[in-house]
């Protein structure tokens, strides 16, 4: 099986974008899992797969797959890379679109600057949702990590989050706690772990484990999440931005039920051909 690829990033955080409508994809775990190794394959964080819509109101369907090769539900970089791959490759004219993922509908948009801005959808606070294992839902949820116990808000932006606050991004136990905090007992599905330093009321450093993947450069799903618990918290105005290792994103949030608004880069990087056994 030969397919075209590119190879595309949102503030570092790396895809591999297939076109599943010009062309037949049938990719098993272990051929997404060669294709994602730097070492041998093409390397990324997560694979996207653009194809026709199943929902009638969508003009895309968006599959995303991480490195270990599992679907999930959401990626917010990958998003902003989903709008640029369709009207660049000349799928749509339209420079806002409609996405079915498994969470649900996003809207992301093409900017004139060139960047891409998302409508993420409301986060989800109920246990349920999220899933996390509670009693109830409460602002803030003590951990047991180990043989530390740590503070996490715990919310669904089409994917899990746990995010905690740090006091040095750059000194944060995340390849320690991460894998724990991803694999713990209390997220059924696991989780993306978010560790995050408050600069100030408008700014924020963050560093995220993800789930299936390890640390990423950035995470937008991770950065919505990580504005929004520190909102939550009162320590945060409505809109912030979140410097990442890969970048800089913007969120936009006005309180519960409604929408978080992202902002970012999405670029191409360099496209050619994969021979799949």
């Amino acid at each position: 099986m030969k397919l075209h690829f590119t190879k595309m990033h949102g503030a570092g955080n790396d895809f591999v974008v297939i076109d599943g409508i010009s062309q037949a994809v049938n990719l098993s775990p272990e051929q997404i899992r060669h294709l994602a190794n730097r070492h041998f394959g093409v390397g990324c964080d997560q694979l996207l797969l653009v194809e026709r819509p199943m929902h009638p109101n969508a003009d895309f369907r968006y599959r995303i797959f991480n490195a270990d090769g599992g679907e999930v539900e959401q990626c917010g970089n990958g998003a902003r890379c989903f709008v640029r791959f369709v009207v660049d490759h000349g799928l749509t004219t339209k420079h806002e679109i409609t996405v079915e993922t498994r969470s649900g509908l996003i809207r992301p948009r093409l900017e004139a600057d060139g960047r891409v801005t998302v409508n993420m959808g409301a986060p989800r606070f109920e246990p349920a949702d999220i899933p996390f294992i509670a009693l109830a839902c409460a602002p803030t949820y003590e951990l047991e990590v180990g043989e530390a116990t740590i503070t996490i808000n715990a919310l669904s932006m089409g994917n899990p989050h746990a995010v905690q606050i740090v006091d040095d991004v750059n000194t944060a136990p995340v390849d320690t706690q991460g894998p724990l905090i991803e694999r713990h007992a209390r997220f059924p599905n696991r989780v993306n772990a978010g560790f995050m330093q408050i600069i100030d009321r408008r700014h924020i450093k963050l560093r995220v484990y993800e789930r299936g993947a390890g640390e990423t450069l950035s995470c937008g799903t991770g950065a919505c999440a990580a504005a929004v618990a520190g909102m939550m918290r009162g320590l945060l105005d409505s809109r912030v931005e979140a410097e990442t290792r890969g970048g800089v994103l913007t969120l936009e949030w006005q309180g519960e039920g409604t929408p978080v608004m992202m902002t970012g880069p999405a670029e191409s990087v360099f496209e050619g051909y994969l021979e799949i056994e």
